[in-house]
């Protein structure tokens, strides 16, 4: 019986081609756009899931109030935290601490060899090991990390430090780790294997956690007090088998009270579980959104009901056709269910046929997104996890695509199908009320996301119109070793001031524009009162204001004096609006020492537009200097010049693999989110209305042929063309207008929660709106008259000689 069905659903699929190629079309796009989306989530929430118990893992994040309404949370933990949480809370099974380092140089001192440097470089104690368990390939894991100087290093740094050497065979061997000027000896006590699984742990070599008390440098890595904190000093735990992450933070509420003082009364500590470690701060800024996987999953599922309503929509529209062959069935003894059977099998051949499409048509789409998909993301559409998935979805679909249908076409009764006849509708028709409405629903989703790509693209636009302040163009920066020696850094810059290109080079440990961002409080006095603002701090050499093209508006720049600072117009405007050339030689207290204002900058956009422009402190501070910037000579080639300053740096440093950059790349990547979710979107419009012309295509092609005597008498009745064309597409005109007029309030209300994201936002275009609107009812009117043309210029006399 089976076989019967699937060889009558492929004789209908032969038979009715355009039918067929609607459907399989529409299907494929659906189908390939979700397995590549659920490929991409079940990537991200596949994160460090491997480990033993890791439901009981969590992370130990500091909440702070730093001003009313206003909440800080950071995965960083008061050193002294880790010292006391597993006694001061009895649920604890194990804790864990890790120190991250960054830029460390590794050498190895036997062979007198320069690694280079690595972020892959940590503090750790015994406890991290017992709860983020490894193979070990040799070592004691209960010593290993206990005593100072000793280290563990994993199977992709024996590699690399010891080629060809075994793992017993570099216990002992001594490894030098530079961090900041700061010398480590530690002797390799054990070697792991590496993670095959996903993870956000990719450190390979780990110190051990005593090591910085024996040195005691405490203070150095800010682990001194429960009023410092530090993004680097993570803190991780394991609880008992009956407790739960509330208890845990009941336990963390009443510590915090114990140990921290009024002034840090607004401080608290809570339990992040590990599984949102991969969303929230990691270790390699592969952060990824939730409220952007979030959104994949909703485009994905309206795509895939987008093909669905193509399908059900256009087959009970030409449920007409198929009513003498349920007459017949039915008149040689097919019960309903039989007949249910035979369409839903015929709608499982569609879905089948489509998902093998949809394999080789996820391939391209991830081709063609390949730059928005996580660097370690591997997507096979033949995998296990992606068969398992088709497979599902071939399932739901067949039932969500084919039930209505099926249940639609099988109640036909036999003696009026076989007449002609169809089910006679008495009130309101579900069929009729969706063959009306399913196709608005399409067009809605359609506009709604080319309207909010159309807002996107005009707010990037203004973005980048935007004067920010600063020159961007034909200036470039490099990393330098952070703490590294004060006079390499000088002779660094020196020497690229004298190539005869370089118009300019400062030192600083901020980039004119970046991401990061320091912030402290500085007092000044107003009106006799002393008064507390919250600054943007940026520490910078005389020759910062110069090389970056910031106006001045008066006083001079720094001559290297470590009390004279400079200030910007927001900085006077939060004063009280001086004017500029009133506030030189003015005291604040800034860092617990008097500084005086030497200067007044212009405004200007340290951060991304997102951002409102700070009041801003320019100080002197060349010990913390780590990044140089050259502005070079408009008239040279960039190229040339980018190669050449990479030569000076490399003889200076020759062991630093820090090559020179664009400070304009920087600002691009301010908005690379946002880019990503325009070129989402946009594909998600572009796919929504491909589907959706897809069934106009289908659907006027049916109803337009149920019209053919009815078009042919008005033409023989006098009816020209134009008024043929015009009254065919009356309706689907109609479609568009509601269509639209559904899809422009949640446009509107999704692109305004994006654009307020920005402190520099265009007002909401509306005329984009519109535009988006009649450009939509053209192409359908376009469709739709393809089509009517056709029928237009048929010779009546063929389509009325029988009647």
């Amino acid at each position: 019986m089976l076989k019967n069905y699937l060889i009558i659903a492929l004789r209908n699929i032969k038979r009715n081609k355009l039918r067929s190629l609607v459907h399989i079309l529409g299907l494929s796009l659906g189908i390939a756009i979700c397995l590549l989306i659920f490929n991409v989530v079940w990537h991200a929430y596949s994160f460090d899931k491997f480990h033993t118990d890791s439901e009981r893992i969590f992370r130990i994040n500091t909440v702070t109030e730093w001003e009313p309404g206003n909440l800080f949370q950071s995965s960083a933990t008061n050193g002294p935290l880790g010292e006391v949480i597993d006694e001061e809370i009895s649920l604890i099974e194990n804790k864990g601490r890790l120190y991250t380092l960054y830029e460390t140089m590794v050498v190895i001192p036997e062979q007198n060899k320069v690694i280079g440097r690595s972020n892959k470089v940590a503090f750790s104690d015994p406890g991290f090991f017992e709860i983020f368990q490894r193979e070990w390939l040799s070592g004691n894991p209960e010593r290993a990390l206990l005593e100072p100087y000793s280290a563990v290093i994993s199977e992709a740094s024996l590699k690399k430090y010891f080629p060809g050497s075994n793992a017993d065979d570099v216990l002992g061997k001594e490894i030098l780790w530079v961090d900041a000027a700061d010398s480590i000896y530690a002797q390799v006590q054990g070697v792991i294997m590496d993670y095959s699984e996903n993870t956000d742990f990719f450190f390979t070599d780990f110190i051990s956690f005593s090591t910085i008390t024996k040195k005691e440098k405490e203070d150095w890595y800010g682990l001194h007090s429960w009023s410092n904190l530090n993004t680097a000093s993570q803190l991780f735990v394991k609880i008992s088998k009956n407790s739960s992450n509330s208890d845990l933070d009941e336990g963390l509420s009443l510590l915090a009270k114990k140990y921290l003082n009024e002034e840090d009364s607004q401080t608290k500590f809570i339990s992040e579980p590990l599984s949102e470690l991969h969303f929230s701060e990691n270790y390699d800024d592969t952060t990824v959104s939730k409220t952007l996987l979030n959104g994949l999953i909703y485009i994905g599922i309206i795509i895939l009901l987008l093909a669905c309503l193509n399908f059900i929509n256009l087959e009970t529209a030409l449920a007409i056709n198929r009513a003498k062959e349920v007459g017949i069935r039915k008149t040689l003894g097919s019960d309903r269910g039989q007949l249910l059977l035979q369409f839903l099998t015929e709608t499982f051949l569609f879905v089948l046929i489509s998902t093998v499409f949809a394999v080789f048509l996820s391939d391209l789409i991830q081709i063609y997104f390949k730059e928005y998909l996580p660097a370690n993301f591997k997507f096979s559409g033949i995998s296990v996890l992606s068969i398992g998935f088709l497979a599902m979805n071939a399932l739901l679909l067949t039932l969500l695509s084919g039930l209505y249908p099926a249940f639609f076409l099988s109640k036909y009764q036999p003696q009026r199908a076989l007449k002609g006849e169809v089910i006679a509708q008495r009130g309101f028709s579900l069929g009729v009320f969706l063959r009306k409405n399913l196709s608005v629903l399409q067009f809605s989703a359609s506009i709604a996301f080319i309207i909010m790509v159309m807002v996107l693209n005009s707010q990037l636009k203004h973005i980048h119109s935007q004067p920010l302040g600063f020159e961007k163009e034909a200036v470039l920066y490099t990393n330098l070793p952070f703490m590294g020696e004060r006079s390499k850094r000088e002779l660094l810059a020196e020497r690229i001031r004298n190539e005869r290109f370089v118009e300019g080079v400062s030192l600083s440990n901020n980039l004119v524009s970046s991401n990061s961002i320091w912030t402290s409080d500085a007092y000044v006095m107003v009106d006799s009162l002393e008064q507390q603002l919250n600054v943007h701090v940026m520490n910078v050499d005389s020759a910062f204001v110069s090389v970056n093209g910031i106006p001045m508006l008066a006083g001079r720049k720094s001559h290297h004096v470590a009390n004279e600072i400079l200030v910007n117009r927001n900085f006077l405007k939060a004063m009280g609006s001086p004017e500029p050339a009133e506030v030189l030689g003015q005291t604040i207290r800034f860092g617990g020492e008097p500084n005086i204002i030497i200067g007044v900058v212009e405004n200007f956009n340290a951060r991304n537009l997102k951002e409102e422009i700070m009041p801003m402190v320019l100080v002197y501070r060349p010990d913390y200097y780590y990044l140089l910037t050259a502005k070079i000579s408009k008239q040279q080639n960039l190229a040339y010049a980018k190669q050449r300053l990479e030569a000076i740096v490399e003889e200076v440093f020759p062991y630093e693999a820090s090559g020179f950059n664009f400070i304009d790349e920087v600002l691009e990547g301010f908005y690379e989110d946002d880019r990503k979710i325009q070129g989402v979107l946009g594909f998600a419009g572009a796919a929504a209305i491909i589907i959706s012309i897809l069934g106009l295509f289908g659907l006027s092609s049916f109803t337009i042929a149920q019209r053919t005597k009815e078009v042919s008498i008005r033409k023989v009745l006098g009816a020209g063309i134009v008024e043929i064309i015009a009254l065919v597409s009356k309706q689907y005109v109609w479609l568009v207008l509601i269509s639209f007029a559904l899809a422009a309030y949640p446009a509107y209300y999704l692109s305004n929660i994006w654009l307020q994201q920005y402190a520099y936002r265009i007002e909401m275009p509306y005329l984009l709106f519109m535009a988006v609107g009649i450009g939509v009812l053209l192409l359908a009117l376009l469709v739709v008259g393809f089509h009517s043309l056709g029928v237009a210029n048929t010779n009546p006399a063929k389509v009325l000689k029988s009647e």
